[in-house]
């Protein structure tokens, strides 16, 4: 199946329709070329509105963690988003609940296979880095120290989300040492 016509499937899909609070509205970017993969949770609700990915707070940070302009990190061609889950999952106590399970094993590896250029893949946040990194019982934070050791194909990170700004705070090694390793990798790819 073309990339093309399987991005019009994912874009159609009405899986979750039921459990979804504001309906579905399937957010993902692909395409042949890329070369970067950036794998987060979900849209939230602005991003569900817009249609457009990282359209927050959290992809402002995000873009400024890879020295990215907003041009660049919206081109296609070098630069694939395919979230956990593509639809907005709704409220929890702290924040948005989790990503529907289900997005990522009807549609993750259908689209990988059709991404062949893919050199380096974000994982951003716990469930992206436990659906390919494994290893539950690890803590995001045990992980992410952990970057050198899953590269050059992964890269994990915490998530931007002004929410995690204290983690970042009790985290500068992530700052000094992973940030400027990330923006250089991408740089490199782009």
């Amino acid at each position: 199946m073309e990339l093309v016509d399987l991005l019009a499937e994912i874009r159609a899909c009405r899986h979750c329709e039921d459990d979804l609070p504001l309906g579905p509205n399937p957010v993902v970017r692909a395409s042949t070329s890329a070369k970067v993969l950036i794998v987060g949770q979900a849209p939230g609700t602005r991003v569900h509105q817009t249609g457009i990915p990282w359209n927050d707070p959290s992809g402002d940070r995000l873009r400024d963690w890879l020295a990215l302009d907003h041009d660049t990190f919206y081109d296609e061609g070098k630069i694939a988003i395919v979230p956990m889950g593509f639809c907005y999952p709704g409220k929890g106590k702290s924040g948005d609940l989790p990503p529907r399970p289900e997005c990522a094993d009807l549609w993750h590896e259908r689209v990988l296979a059709a991404m062949p250029e893919i050199e380096l893949v974000l994982l951003i946040g716990r469930y992206a880095q436990v659906r390919y990194l494994g290893n539950s019982r690890e803590t995001l934070t045990a992980r992410v120290h952990r970057w050198q050791e899953f590269g050059p194909r992964f890269i994990p990170t915490p998530h931007p989300s002004p929410r995690n700004t204290l983690w970042l705070r009790r985290n500068p090694w992530f700052e000094d040492e992973v940030v400027p390793a990330m923006r250089e990798r991408v740089a490199a790819l782009l």
